[in-house]
């Protein structure tokens, strides 16, 4: 079974995820564009069991259709590594890509609030899209 491993910038955070993504998408909402400073966000979905280390901060975040997410970041570099939706049954854990440095990973099969996404961003083939999200 595959293992990654993804840490924030000062390597203080890390999880540590096993098998293949169950999904891997990016999200375009105004709330993801501010989170990164980017113009969406790139995440990818695992299923339990998973591990984190270190001390990580936490913040709470309502969507726009009511769901809770706990977003946790690092409180020394600040950077946002990982997330979880309080109301999923299946206990997943979204993590982003970028934390793994991992040049080939796989591409996003999702584009999420694609009604946000900047005009000149442009995905990969064969991505389904998402106005909004199709939760």
């Amino acid at each position: 079974m595959t293992t990654r491993t993804a840490s924030c910038g000062c390597g203080q955070l890390r999880i540590k995820v096993n098998g293949a993504p169950l999904a891997v998408g990016v999200c375009h909402c105004f709330a993801c564009q501010q989170r990164t400073g980017s113009v969406f966000a790139a995440l990818a979905a695992f299923a339990p069991p998973y591990a984190v280390s270190g001390k990580a901060q936490e913040y709470l975040r309502t969507g726009d259709q009511g769901a809770r997410f706990r977003f946790r970041f690092c409180p020394v570099c600040g950077s946002n590594l990982f997330h979880t939706e309080e109301s999923v049954a299946d206990n997943s854990v979204a993590v982003a890509v970028g934390c793994f440095s991992d040049p080939s990973f796989p591409p996003p099969r999702d584009s999420i609030y694609d009604c946000r996404r900047h005009t000149w961003v442009t995905l990969p083939a064969g991505v389904t899209i998402h106005a909004r999200d199709p939760a």
